[in-house]
């Protein structure tokens, strides 16, 4: 086998269309367009969500709200989780190497649901108030990092 022996899959490859050559084609004088109508001639084109000037639906709809464009996103991780795994410290490079968070986004937040029973020393960007209580109740430390608010 070498690379002139290569050919793509039987029936991947298709030839091209040709429209417009003869009656005989079946795709010949009106080329598939029809007779009259807005698509029938050169250069017709349709903005996206055009209904033939029926109000579109993406201006039928209420909208609601609004997106905050400072808004951070967090990895986050539970404290009932960091009692879980081996080692007394942690940090984001720690817990993306222990596969616990995929994505740092914003920082990493630690959060207070599940329980803390031994003494670990977190450093996150933020912690929620409950996470540092449990922490700092179990003997352990919560460190931040950056200038993230506690």
């Amino acid at each position: 086998m070498n690379l002139s022996d290569l050919r793509p899959p039987a029936g991947q490859k298709r030839a091209k269309r040709r429209v417009g050559r003869g009656i005989g084609s079946g795709r010949g004088k009106t080329s598939g367009r029809g007779h009259k109508g807005q698509h029938s001639v050169s250069g017709s084109s349709l903005m996206r969500g055009f209904e033939g000037g029926q109000m579109p639906l993406h201006r039928r709809l209420p909208k609601r709200g609004f997106t905050n464009i400072f808004r951070k996103e967090y990895a986050v991780v539970n404290v009932g989780r960091l009692d879980k795994l081996p080692g007394e410290s942690f940090d984001p490079s720690r817990l993306t190497e222990l596969g616990v968070v995929k994505k740092l986004k914003a920082g990493l937040k630690v959060l207070g649901a599940g329980e803390l029973k031994r003494k670990i020393s977190v450093a996150a960007h933020v912690f929620s108030k409950s996470a540092l209580e449990k922490i700092e109740a179990a003997g352990g430390k919560a460190e931040v990092i950056g200038s993230g608010a506690k």
